[in-house]
């Protein structure tokens, strides 16, 4: 959770997530987890566990609320926001009672669209890794709502990408 990766350019980046996390308890470490740590980027993924009910049931206008926090509370200390979009899924193996396709879809075009309004730069992981039922492509994943080494690199540029407009900025 707390190694540093180099990449390509130089540029080090460190993970916070935490697998299972809801968007509630992103915001709730946002301080401590990313402010304190003074980065010049954050990238924010976050919904799919709500959506799956982790800690209750969650409305995409809570989710949405959330997200709109951490930008916030990234903004006011000066630090350049990248939002992704949530994986494709139509299934969770945890949550088979929970029907999430079109519901994350509804979540993508929100994250994409308050991005787009706030000029945030949009890593859209939804649109390379969907297969034709609105789930995580076979190709790309180790479980239903979990991308496998080639679905990260198959999104990894994507995100480098929005990283560096996100710098430019």
């Amino acid at each position: 959770r707390d190694q540093p990766r180099s990449r390509g350019l130089g540029d080090v980046y460190k993970r916070q997530g935490i697998n299972g996390q809801t968007t509630p308890q992103m915001l709730l470490r946002f301080r401590q987890d990313v402010i304190d740590l003074k980065p010049k980027a954050v990238v924010i993924l976050g919904g799919a566990n709500d959506i799956a009910g982790n800690t209750g049931p969650s409305s995409i206008e809570m989710i949405m609320d959330n997200i709109e926090s951490m930008v916030q509370l990234a903004q006011a200390n000066d630090i350049e926001v990248v939002l992704c979009s949530v994986l494709p899924a139509n299934r969770y193996g945890w949550a088979p009672d929970v029907k999430p396709a079109d519901t994350i879809i509804e979540l993508n075009r929100q994250i994409k669209a308050y991005a787009d309004a706030h000029h945030i730069p949009f890593a859209d992981y939804y649109s390379v890794l969907v297969d034709d039922q609105k789930g995580l492509n076979e190709a790309y994943r180790i479980d239903t709502a979990h991308p496998s080494l080639e679905g990260y690199k198959l999104i990894e540029p994507l995100v480098v990408k929005s990283i560096q407009q996100a710098l430019a900025h």
